[in-house]
């Protein structure tokens, strides 16, 4: 894979209070059971009409070419889904935006398989397998598909990736106009999902901008409070609190929710270390 380079929280992205960052939000993207994509999505969050968590249908990335296609792997699809949704509601041609993929573990079914394999006497690893046990391989499908030149960052923090991957974003968008940050994770195999229950595929796609345009829907203020509290960070609808809590990517629907509401919000997630990052979210009317 090119075009991509693979982090695990390591870049020193200080934000002590009172530091903040702010960005813009261009175009957005989702995809979870019974929450296809973000047009279909925003009735549900604004409570207009019920959350039903239907299986989310099959889906061939669109961007990708056929052989491609054929080795993508059920995490980089599920990826694939709110990056191009995203990108089909966003003014900017993916070729010119830099990348954030923020996954909790990456495709661990992959890495199932592989570590199966080196336990049987033959030792057989399959060469696609290999080919997609690297973290960053979600980006570099991207970068294949959209013919991506930019910088790119892989990035995963166990249950507070969303907040490493709003942080990591925004601190790349010190050096870039604008960029893609995707969210996702799928289902674990056992044993590893008796560790890590991850049990609803889920992503969130932000293309995100340095400076606000005519398409920014609303600016972010990224910075750590731990003080903070607030109850925005959880759903009443048990449905949809229970999706929130299946999935590290999941955590970032309490933002969709401010941003379909289109009003002004603050809310909190956890971040590493035990630490809070407060989410100040302000419409671009």
């Amino acid at each position: 894979m090119s075009g991509s380079t693979a982090s695990a929280a390591n870049k020193s992205t200080s934000l002590d209070e009172p530091t903040s960052l702010d960005v813009y939000v261009d175009a957005i993207g989702l995809a979870a059971p019974g929450l296809n994509d973000w047009q279909s999505a925003r009735a549900v969050l604004r409570g207009e009409a019920p959350y039903v968590g239907a299986e989310l249908p099959p889906y061939q990335p669109q961007r990708l070419p056929p052989n491609e296609r054929r080795r993508a792997t059920p995490a980089v699809r599920q990826a694939f889904r709110a990056a191009e949704d995203a990108i089909a509601q966003s003014s900017f041609d993916p070729a010119d935006l830099a990348s954030v993929f923020a996954s909790s573990d990456a495709d661990m079914n992959v890495l199932h398989r592989i570590c199966t394999a080196l336990a049987e006497p033959g030792r057989v690893v399959s060469p696609t397998d290999f080919h997609n046990s690297v973290h960053n391989a979600a980006a570099g499908y991207w970068s294949i598909a959209v013919g991506a030149r930019r910088n790119s960052t892989s990035i995963g923090a166990h249950d507070t990736t969303v907040a490493a991957g709003l942080l990591e974003a925004a601190a790349l968008l010190l050096d870039e106009d604008a960029l893609l940050l995707v969210m996702y994770d799928v289902p674990q195999p056992k044993p590893l999902l008796d560790q890590h229950p991850i049990t609803t595929p889920v992503s969130i796609a932000l293309v995100l901008t340095r400076t606000r345009s005519s398409r920014s829907c609303a600016q972010l203020r990224l910075a750590f409070d731990d003080r903070a509290t607030s109850s925005t960070e959880t759903f009443d609808d048990e449905a949809l609190e229970a999706l929130r809590k299946s999935n590290p990517a999941a955590r970032a629907l309490p933002l969709l929710r401010a941003l379909a509401q289109q009003s002004d919000a603050s809310l909190c997630i956890d971040a590493v270390a035990g630490r809070r990052l407060r989410i100040d979210v302000t419409r671009c009317t």
